[in-house]
């Protein structure tokens, strides 16, 4: 079965095309990465898949229904979005950040009952954040927020997830950490993965499909052997790459290449 198919999107500002006629077929369970230079519309992207954003023109599919059948509270409770950025204007817990997560399952003004507080515990602890629930946001790490805010997005028990550069001014250790977590989505809570990310090597090593996008445009989909080919990244980025095998996963392996 299909986790989401969006065909011919479009979208503008001003008299800008952000989204060009951008396609993909993302089957269910599957870890698709987004990768493309900057301003190629990646976020632009997650923003129409998880309803923030409307699409000038074409057509989004969730799960086999039309983007448009879905409730505002239903879309959010099943795709799930984790920003690239993180707003820390209010000190909230960890507790309390993940507990939002329950929002798009309650009714208004409806409080949170046993079983919300179990779930909220139970993504804390799936994302190895529980013994941080006192905690304000303000005082974690990077690494640390961001399981956070996977876990938020977790509580809100999604069939697929949204993430934009869940990576970012990580060190090589949080990296891994967050990659894993979502490789465990996948296989223990059968969660549809779509990733933006900058960095190739991580998309290549944990990517089960790769969408390469340029200027709004889908220029390639498929396994990372396919997609990350000297050819394809240098007319994306516009630079050399060298790319041989990982030594023990076997993946594409990229190096930038000095003038």
């Amino acid at each position: 079965m299909n986790g989401v198919i969006f065909d011919n999107i479009t979208v503008t500002a001003g008299k800008k095309k952000i989204l060009n006629g951008l396609s993909c077929t993302i089957r269910e369970n599957d870890f698709l990465v987004i990768i493309g230079p900057n301003g190629a519309g990646k976020t632009t992207l997650l923003k129409v898949l998880c309803g923030l954003l409307p699409a000038a023109s074409g057509t989004v599919h969730i799960l086999g229904r039309p983007q448009e059948e879905y409730t505002r509270k239903k879309l959010a409770a099943t795709v799930a979005l984790v920003p690239q950025n993180m707003s820390l204007e209010f000190t909230f817990t960890v507790a309390e950040t993940v507990l939002m997560g329950r929002a798009p399952h309650l009714g208004l003004l409806e409080q949170e009952q046993v079983e919300d507080y179990t779930i909220a515990g139970e993504a804390m602890r799936f994302t190895q954040v529980d013994h941080l629930a006192d905690r304000r946001l303000d005082q974690l790490s990077g690494g640390e927020r961001q399981r956070v805010m996977i876990a938020r997005a977790i509580c809100q028990q999604p069939r697929i997830m949204l993430l934009d550069e869940p990576t970012a001014a990580l060190d090589p250790a949080h990296q891994l950490i967050v990659m894993q977590l979502m490789q465990r989505l996948r296989k223990e809570e059968n969660i549809t993965v779509i990733m933006v990310s900058h960095d190739l090597n991580l998309a290549a090593l944990f990517g089960s499909r790769i969408l390469l996008v340029q200027e709004g445009k889908d220029v390639v989909t498929g396994l990372p052997a396919e997609i990350m080919t000297p050819e394809n990244l240098q007319q994306a980025y516009g630079c050399a790459m060298y790319i041989d095998t990982h030594p023990v996963t076997g993946t594409p392996r990229i190096s930038l290449v000095p003038e």
